[in-house]
């Protein structure tokens, strides 16, 4: 397929999906667990974990798997991300794509997306699953599922 063509069916189809999320009612609910995701995003670009944080609902709760470890609580996985990215330099630069939100329940949510860093030395990537939750701060990750593709050999 050709560069032009293959644009217009993406665009084309991200209009369709967000024309189906309005018509559905959960437009304002996917807007809103964008717009915390996007936040997560130039907080960490700004080398602001705490603010990242922010992303998470405050609660022993929370859970946060990666590989083989499962981490529970607000402040573990803070304590994690300060203790494994503790200069800008492992940061990087994040990006999450290909995010799709689905709306559960009035107060839960579903979003699975891309996320990637791009560093000077490599440039790790791979997928997430995110359980968001209404909470009185507004939509928080309640459960946090990321797996990291397998470095090029």
């Amino acid at each position: 397929m050709k560069p032009f063509r293959l644009a217009l069916v993406l665009i084309l189809g991200a209009a369709i999906l967000e024309a189906a999320d309005e018509k559905s009612g959960n437009a304002p609910v996917i807007s809103e667990i964008r717009a915390v995701l996007r936040a997560q995003q130039e907080a960490w670009n700004r080398g602001d974990i705490d603010s990242f944080m922010n992303g998470y609902a405050r609660d022993e709760t929370t859970v946060f798997v990666s590989g083989d470890e499962v981490i529970r609580g607000w402040q573990t996985v803070r304590d994690r991300y300060l203790s494994k990215y503790n200069d800008r330099a492992k940061m990087g630069t994040l990006t999450f794509s290909d995010l799709e939100i689905e709306q559960l329940g009035p107060d839960s949510a579903l979003a699975l997306g891309h996320w990637e860093l791009k560093r000077a030395s490599d440039n790790p990537h791979g997928r997430f699953t995110l359980i968001f939750r209404k909470t009185p701060d507004g939509w928080r990750i309640v459960h946090d599922h990321t797996s990291a593709a397998a470095p090029p050999p």
